[in-house]
């Protein structure tokens, strides 16, 4: 049986969690994406390395492009900017969007058949 290709967008707490619960329970085989160059690499093959303790072979990748994301069939956004002290919900939304713009823009291009799930922050408008 061929596993779904999942790609998660953005390695950060929200988006590393989501990665190694997919693994876990072999939902799919996984691209962690992210533009921090080799930290999705690093996390990716932390979650990989615990697969023979935890008995999965759900496969994971990290990448800093969207190429190996190509033709994957879910792809979840969690990139953004966390909201800090002063910053509005507005001021977010206007950081986030243009940030949830360019990784749906580029996996358009590789996964044009993909569903979307959006979870980035603020929730309601990114979605």
């Amino acid at each position: 049986m061929t596993r779904k290709k999942i790609t998660v967008v953005g390695a950060g707490n929200v988006g590393a969690t989501t990665a190694q619960r997919l693994v876990e329970k072999e939902i799919g085989d996984v691209v962690l994406v992210d533009i921090v160059q080799d930290m999705p690499q690093g996390k990716a093959l932390d979650i990989l390395e615990s697969a023979p303790i935890y008995g999965y072979d759900s496969k994971i990748i990290g990448a800093n492009g969207y190429e190996e994301t190509r033709n994957s069939d879910i792809v979840i956004v969690t990139s953004g900017v966390a909201r800090k002290p002063g910053m509005s919900r507005d001021d977010l939304l206007k950081i986030n969007a243009g940030i949830v713009k360019g990784v749906v823009e580029n996996i358009a291009k590789t996964s044009p058949n993909a569903i979307l799930i959006i979870v980035s922050n603020p929730l309601d408008a990114m979605t």
